[in-house]
């Protein structure tokens, strides 16, 4: 089977799926998304926790504060369309130390900055007015933040471009990419694409498939499995909606916090541990290949030696329940250990450059005929469509499409 178009887009997550959709709305183009498992949304989309994104945390003027915010309305415009339940939740960020109330003022200026209005300080009594079994020194409420099932608002798209005459592909894993002088070739085993273009939106792979175009991308995908607890049903009541800890500057991640969902589970987490292989949800999950690259690339190491006891507290937390539940403890001190039931893991696709930075920020790098996403980690989820018309934006100028 081989299949002929102007732009193939790999990866059948949420940012691959709103960057064909962004295509379609955007340039007259005839486009193809491929995906390699047997179902869109199977990996970083439809293993989250399903938080839609305020934009508080990230630095004014960055990719991700101002697409988070852009992209946090379309989605609920979206969802409204399309008849996506989600909801209007609130997060309720919390200060447990003097150190901590100072960053939380911090942060509070950095969602001004970005254009966040009803932040709102809270003194320990208020925060209990929100949450009643929350612990702290003071509290930010950030009404902007929401919940969603972000598969379910994959699925829509989905359908919206098979409704466009577009195809979506599922069950198609490249292999290679082969140059031709009419564009490019994306080879399966028993089935080819041939496009003029190509944007590559896949995710723990983009790296890998940027190489098989033959470029040589200033980062590696190093795989972090983030691993959830949740709250037996008898316990939920201890959590209302959404309570996360003020995070550490020092790490990208931002700390085990308790997250309600649209299916009404309480989730506790997630950690932050290096996975053995790029779709490794357990430990049991390995693979040679992805081992072997993670540990001869020099950056790896350098990450390892700048953050080797965060790295041991995480891996430790993973092994023992009383630890986890030692951590969601700072904010609510009720939670037992007995109380946690293992729920769903996902793995999140970090962009670490050769000095061992993990890279902060979206990253995507263009070349004469494609344009690869190298990093799009939390909060590309919430910023989803405006990633995509970015990228759309991008696509029209470097390939002259056709506008509509």
């Amino acid at each position: 089977m081989e299949a002929q178009c102007d732009i193939a887009v790999i990866g059948g997550g949420i940012v691959g799926l709103a960057t064909a959709l962004a295509l379609t709305e955007q340039t007259r183009c005839d486009l193809i998304v491929v995906e390699q498992e047997a179902v869109l949304a199977a990996h970083q989309t439809g293993r989250n926790s399903g938080v839609i994104h305020s934009g508080i945390y990230y630095r004014p003027g960055s990719m991700k504060a101002r697409l988070c915010v852009e992209g946090r309305e379309y989605l609920l415009r979206f969802c409204h369309d399309h008849g996506v339940p989600f909801e209007r939740c609130g997060k309720l960020l919390v200060a447990a130390n003097d150190d901590e109330v100072s960053k939380l003022r911090s942060l509070a200026e950095r969602g001004a900055a970005s254009g966040l209005a009803g932040l709102k300080t809270l003194t320990a009594d208020e925060m209990r007015g929100i949450e009643p079994h929350v612990a702290g020194k003071a509290g930010l409420w950030v009404p902007q933040t929401a919940i969603v099932d972000f598969g379910l608002v994959a699925k829509r798209i989905g359908e919206l471009l098979r409704n466009k005459g577009h195809e979506v592909r599922t069950g198609f894993r490249v292999r290679c990419i082969e140059r031709e002088t009419s564009g490019l070739r994306l080879i399966d085993k028993e089935a080819s694409v041939r496009a003029r273009f190509l944007v590559n939106c896949g995710g723990l792979w983009s790296d890998r498939i940027a190489r098989m175009c033959n470029v040589q991308p200033p980062v590696r995908i190093i795989p972090f499995r983030g691993e959830y607890y949740e709250l037996i049903p008898e316990s939920r009541g201890l959590v209302r909606n959404l309570i996360y800890p003020v995070p550490d500057p020092r790490f990208p991640f931002l700390g085990v916090h308790f997250t309600r969902t649209m299916a009404g589970q309480i989730l506790c987490g997630p950690n932050a541990v290096p996975a053995l292989r790029r779709d490794g949800y357990r430990w049991l999950d390995v693979s040679v290949q992805d081992l072997l690259e993670t540990l001869v690339y020099r950056g790896t190491w350098r990450l390892a030696r700048d953050y080797w006891s965060v790295c041991t507290s995480e891996v430790l937390r993973s092994f023992s329940k009383r630890r986890f539940a030692r951590s969601l403890q700072a904010l609510v001190p009720e939670v037992r250990s007995d109380q946690l039931r293992p729920a769903r893991s996902g793995v999140r696709a970090q962009a670490v450059d050769k000095r061992g930075r993990l890279v902060d920020d979206f990253l995507m790098l263009e070349t004469e005929d494609a344009i690869h996403v190298l990093n799009a980690p939390s909060p590309a989820a919430t910023a989803c469509f405006a990633i995509g018309a970015h990228i759309a934006q991008r696509a029209a100028a470097r390939f002259g499409l056709e506008e509509r």
